[in-house]
């Protein structure tokens, strides 16, 4: 079994090579190589792209995802159509350039997906690296955190759980924010998942990791509210009457990521519950 997709400017340029060979041959800077999975920045033509390669997860990683009840990743099919599925939806991620995937057995099938490195973009992770020490203008945190809420909203209204959803995989671009306009992008997509209606206990996931992602820095209890009250829509007095526990299991679960990432040294410390 083998199927692929390989847009035009880049079938241009690799000509009759094979393209799992073309694609397993390519070399970039580097951002993350582990067991099966490797994801790399190249250039073809003058134009950046990211690819992801993966080469079969193995039946190891499939049982142990399976035991602890976790659908696993088999490969980039996933996050080749959650980009599709959002482009479609109209919420920004990267485009596609090029998917290719290859073999029956789910522990081997290899795959690939290429994308549209998004230039000019950084992560919020980034951006708010310096706040503690050079602290922004309250009004530019207020416009970001009303960004994300409404990037979040989108993107759950999409039908798509991120299962990652921290703030280094919400991407700003700079030039627009220079000028005064918020464009976000969302990133690393390999665990999504597309739902027609999403389950609240995946809704939680998602938001408590958002939330666990930017309790170190200098926010106030008013940007959680201000998230809340933008992610819902609706008057915060109206939307707590009528999910308060939802909500409150977002922030259990949020401070607990938060004291796991204390032992394991993933967190400053700074938040104190």
């Amino acid at each position: 079994m083998q199927h692929h997709f390989l847009r035009r400017e880049l079938a241009a340029a690799w000509g009759e090579q094979d393209l799992f060979e073309r694609v397993w041959a390519l070399e970039g800077e580097v951002f993350r190589d582990v067991a099966n999975r490797r994801t790399l920045r190249f250039e073809v033509g003058g134009r950046a792209y990211f690819a992801k390669i993966h080469d079969g997860a193995g039946w190891r990683e499939i049982f142990k995802n399976l035991l602890t009840l976790r659908a696993p990743v088999l490969g980039a099919r996933n996050e080749y159509a959650t980009c599709l599925h959002l482009a479609a939806k109209g919420v920004p991620a990267p485009t596609v350039a090029a998917f290719g995937e290859r073999g029956r057995n789910p522990a081997r099938r290899q795959s690939f997906v290429i994308c549209d490195a998004l230039e000019g973009f950084e992560s919020l992770e980034d951006v708010a690296e310096a706040w503690e020490t050079a602290p922004p203008d309250p009004l530019v945190k207020r416009r970001l955190v009303v960004a994300v809420a409404g990037f979040a909203r989108a993107m759950h209204g999409a039908g798509v759980v991120h299962r990652d959803f921290y703030i280094c995989h919400l991407l700003l671009n700079r030039r627009a924010f220079a000028e005064g306009k918020v464009q976000l992008a969302v990133i690393d997509l390999h665990r999504a998942q597309v739902h027609g209606v999403i389950p609240r206990r995946w809704l939680r996931r998602d938001l408590a990791a958002l939330l666990f992602s930017v309790l170190d820095l200098p926010l106030s209890r008013s940007a959680w509210l201000r998230f809340v009250r933008v992610y819902r829509d609706r008057p915060l007095q109206q939307v707590f009457g009528e999910e308060g526990r939802f909500w409150r299991g977002v922030y259990r679960r949020a401070l607990a990521l938060y004291r796991k990432g204390l032992v394991k040294g993933l967190v400053q410390g700074r938040f104190r519950s």
